[in-house]
């Protein structure tokens, strides 16, 4: 069965520090590296003409917040407003990174829609709130057709996971597309492929 090279431009986007580095660093190199990173060109505001450069043409974005910032998560909903009305071709993964510290400290969480420990644990008035954050991702996540989720860089927690998703859903609508195009071909036919992401850390 002949392999199949496809090729896709796959942006990242997010504020300044959420974590995208790190998360390119664990899916290429299987590393976490502590220490601050320079040129986060896409992650800071003065930055964001330039940065339509970039996604420009995306068939994929990662949109990545951090779990303990919660500033970060209204950043991210800029960035899917931003490619939703650029790249309406562009399918959208929300990213919520450093996942490890909310599970050491589930007090540094602040964006959160499936804890529901605060009611066992008596805390009412802040399971409340959790419920009503719960129904608003979920809505807003189904809302711009967008797959979440959450993930480690210093664990390597769902950090595969998110990338394997991202290129077995471009791979199936290449594929349909090709087979559609390709006379005598049997859509029903299963191929290998290979995924070779151009992957812009913005």
């Amino acid at each position: 069965m002949t392999a199949m090279r496809v090729d896709a431009k796959v942006v990242m986007l997010g504020k300044e520090s959420v974590g995208k580095t790190s998360l390119v660093e664990r899916y290429v190199h299987h590393r976490f590296l502590v220490g601050p990173y320079q040129n986060d060109t896409a992650g800071s505001e003065r930055y964001e003409a330039m940065s339509r450069i970039y996604y420009r043409g995306a068939r994929a974005a990662i949109v990545c917040y951090d779990l303990t910032d919660s500033s970060s998560f209204q950043r991210a909903r800029f960035w899917v407003k931003e490619l939703q009305n650029c790249e309406e071709h562009c399918k959208i993964y929300l990213c919520g990174t450093k996942s490890d510290l909310v599970g050491e400290d589930r007090s540094l969480r602040q964006i959160d829609y499936h804890d529901t420990q605060d009611f066992a644990d008596g805390n009412y008035s802040l399971a409340v709130i959790n419920l009503l954050l719960h129904w608003f991702l979920y809505w807003y996540f189904t809302e711009i057709g967008a797959q979440h989720f959450e993930t480690s860089s210093k664990t390597g927690n769902n950090v595969d996971e998110l990338f394997q998703r991202v290129a077995e859903d471009y791979n199936s609508t290449a594929l349909q597309y090709m087979s559609a195009e390709e006379t005598g071909v049997d859509l029903g036919q299963k191929k290998d492929s290979y995924f070779y992401s151009c992957c812009h850390n913005n």
